[in-house]
């Protein structure tokens, strides 16, 4: 690993380093250089340092204790074979895709090519785009794979997830024995594996967390925050990038992720990851760097102390099948970005996303709810509402707003991608759209009955204030969405890829209740909100 030290003063600029040597278990070496400034002249000298000096001058165990790092031969030969045979198979099939992002109302398509792969229905939500995974075999779920590469592909994840689940709780259980313990050295034994060994005998140990000193309660919080939801994969070919960014704070070299924090995750989380570069690919030669500190060649992941550029950051190398935790609030208190090296490099980022409002079974809950205010008469035929309360109307209408600019437009934008390995979305999906054009009809209801002067000019208003903000919101996002579909960045994905402005329609010879442009709605709704008042 390499720890970065760096603060600045008017004559001086020191940096920490510290690496281990892969060949050799037990080898670690550290050297201080110190680079002096003196106008444009620079004096350089290496030190070495014993490792536990080095330690309590940097305080790791405040600062990083929380990362774990395993190097590959922790890990089952027959999983690694699994989970890179399958990386391997999605790329093949052309199931990596770049996301097209929104950052501070503009658009871009991230370098970094990915795929959501997790429990069915489950989506997770990253700069303004909701990601809908590939659901991963699943008891009771009936999956068609678009190939059986695919299949297999998805069946090794789950297995590197629940592999990775054990690991973190493992971690954690250690990480909060020590705690208890007081014990200086924080850091987690690195623990021999069976994979034969089933999770559920794994778990066992939790009968009786007396013994290692964590309480029962305590040990259903850690499984709960590493019991991983979705995995998301990455995949990127440096040598394919026209420019990557530079690390802007300890002079880390090339980046392919900035500095960030993961978002849309369940509070205190851990994250693992699992990587796999492709190593010993043929590399520019001349695009090789300086970079003091750590090899530029070599794939790294990057930590800092968040909004901190005076604590020293954290520069770790990631060779082929290496993984590392992020455990705990880690993800909360530091930041990490990836730093890029010379090979292509997929990874596969194991989380627990904060599904709370991101799973069909929420969202066909909040259609169930705001439907139960349409009546259907006794023709079947014949529809009205059961109330206009303003509290109800408000809330029928922010669903009908939730349904289609979180769920129907997310999922469109994102063109059909999806159908490359699976077409299990398209039945919910369609289902969600049915229920949408529910509430367009109970939205034209509301409309009709506030036009009516058998309510009192009291409770018209109140009826109209409630849905006319909704509907402004409604016109902004529908013309939001117009424009991102037809933006440059858009129209240069591939055609599969390209979004769709759905669902989208012409007020001349269509079904629809309402037109599609709300402007005209609005301006007759504030028409008469003037009149009442």
């Amino acid at each position: 690993m390499h720890l970065w030290l760096r603060y600045w003063t008017v004559t001086q600029t020191p940096v920490l380093c510290w690496d281990y040597k892969r060949d050799t278990e037990q080898s670690v070496y550290l050297s201080l250089v110190f680079l002096v400034h003196f106008g444009c002249r620079m004096h350089r000298e290496s030190m070495v340092f014993s490792i536990n000096t080095v330690l309590t001058t940097m305080k790791w165990k405040t600062k990083y204790s929380k990362l774990i790092f395993r190097k590959s031969d922790a890990v089952p030969e027959e999983l690694h074979q699994m989970v890179q045979e399958g990386f391997l198979a999605l790329r093949k099939h052309n199931c990596f895709f770049q996301d097209l992002v929104r950052i501070k109302g503009k658009d871009f398509v991230t370098p970094v090519s990915r795929i959501l792969i997790g429990n069915p229905g489950c989506t997770y939500k990253y700069l303004n785009t909701r990601l809908f995974t590939v659901p991963w075999p699943t008891e009771g779920y009936d999956i068609k794979y678009s190939s059986p590469q695919i299949r297999d592909a998805c069946k090794a994840l789950i297995k590197l997830n629940d592999y990775l689940h054990v690991e973190a709780v493992n971690a954690l259980q250690g990480q909060n024995l020590f705690e208890t313990e007081e014990m200086k050295d924080t850091t987690v034994i690195d623990r021999e594996q069976n994979f034969a060994t089933s999770l559920t005998e794994k778990e066992s140990i939790s009968k009786d967390q007396s013994s290692c000193g964590v309480p029962e309660d305590d040990y259903v919080s850690l499984k709960n925050r590493t019991s991983y939801n979705v995995t998301l994969l990455n995949y990127m070919d440096p040598q394919q990038m026209l420019y990557l960014k530079q690390e802007p704070y300890f002079g880390m070299g090339n980046m392919a992720v900035s500095w960030h924090h993961d978002e849309n995750l369940v509070e205190r989380s851990t994250v693992a990851v699992y990587n796999y570069s492709c190593e010993g690919s043929i590399t520019d030669e001349s695009n090789k760097q300086n970079v003091k500190g750590r090899d530029p060649a070599v794939w790294h992941v990057g930590l800092k102390v968040a909004w901190n550029i005076e604590t020293p950051g954290l520069a770790v190398p990631l060779h082929q099948g290496d993984f590392y935790l992020m455990l705990d609030d880690l993800n909360a208190t530091h930041q990490h970005c990836v730093l890029a090296g010379y090979s292509p490099r997929f990874s596969s980022t194991h989380r627990v996303a904060d599904c709370s409002r991101g799973t069909l079974e929420y969202i066909f809950g909040r259609c169930e709810l705001a439907l139960q205010n349409l009546q259907t008469g006794s023709d079947s035929t014949a529809l009205s509402l059961k109330s206009l309360e303003p509290a109800v109307v408000k809330q029928v209408e922010e669903i009908h707003n939730e349904v289609e600019f979180e769920w129907l437009r997310q999922f469109w934008f994102q063109g059909k991608r999806y159908l490359k390995c699976t077409d299990w979305w398209l039945k919910p999906m369609a289902k969600l759209e049915e229920f949408w054009r529910k509430m367009e009809i109970m939205t034209s209801l509301v409309l009709s009955e506030v036009g009516k002067k058998e309510q009192t000019e009291k409770g018209r208003k109140e009826t109209i204030s409630s849905i006319l903000l909704v509907l402004t919101e409604r016109q902004k996002l529908r013309k939001e969405w117009a424009a991102r579909c037809q933006s440059e960045a858009a129209e240069n994905l591939p055609e599969d890829q390209k979004p769709e402005c759905h669902p989208f329609w012409r007020d001349d010879g269509c079904n629809m209740p309402l037109p599609y442009d709300l402007e005209e709605v609005i301006a007759n709704l504030q028409y008469l909100v003037q009149r009442i008042e």
